[in-house]
């Protein structure tokens, strides 16, 4: 019962969280047995504590499963059809273009955090983990990551205000940002994001 219903909802190689099952019938306990079983027959390997993977076999018939950033991009930005989180800080810039930095740890907001800002470690990568000023959804990810940018912005700017301008301007266009978004939001954030939204002229660009 419980490999059908991993076998019907998730893929191969795909992280598999034990918190998230809710199998109705099934006690946390008897899960965890069943999913000793399931490993322990090489039907599914372990990859961490509370994270299992359905393993995937190489032309060399190796085990292929996940890597850290798989894990953590599952567990706290998106998985399927949910945004829950996002990239921030040296990871973003990076991504972004406004650095070459590549950070040891990758910084991430996500709603998936509990507790306080923390730094864990998954497989062989460390991640910086914290709560987002509101709520991420998919409606309001690409503003919020924006912004949490902006809000310490010399930190992480390789080259001037007018290179990361162009960036900027790039990934406003590229995710329909409006000023009524940045409006609904940017007064969540410290003060000092007006000084970088006035200085790169943000509010010329959005529609």
């Amino acid at each position: 019962m419980l490999y059908d219903y991993i076998i019907n909802n998730y893929k191969e190689a795909e992280p598999i969280f034990f918190s998230d099952f809710v199998i109705e019938g099934i006690t946390k306990s008897a899960l965890n047995q069943q999913l000793k079983t399931l490993c322990k027959n090489g039907l599914l390997e372990k990859y961490d504590t509370g994270v299992y993977f359905r393993p995937k076999k190489s032309l060399l018939k190796s085990s292929i499963g996940p890597n850290a950033d798989m894990v953590a991009r599952y567990r706290f930005i998106s998985k399927g059809d949910n945004i829950d989180g996002f990239y921030a800080g040296n990871s973003f810039a990076n991504q972004l273009g406004i650095t070459t930095q590549v950070p040891s740890v990758v910084e991430i907001v996500s709603n998936n955090t509990n507790s306080s800002a923390r730094e864990i470690e998954i497989g062989n990568r460390r991640f910086y983990v914290r709560k987002p000023v509101v709520a991420i959804t998919k409606d309001n990810v690409y503003v919020l990551q924006m912004l949490e940018l902006l809000r310490n912005l010399d930190a992480y700017l390789d080259d001037t205000y007018a290179d990361a301008k162009v960036k900027f301007y790039a990934y406003i266009d590229l995710h329909g940002i409006k000023r009524t978004d940045v409006d609904l939001y940017i007064r969540k954030f410290p003060r000092v994001i007006f000084k970088y939204y006035y200085e790169l002229e943000l509010d010329h660009v959005l529609a």
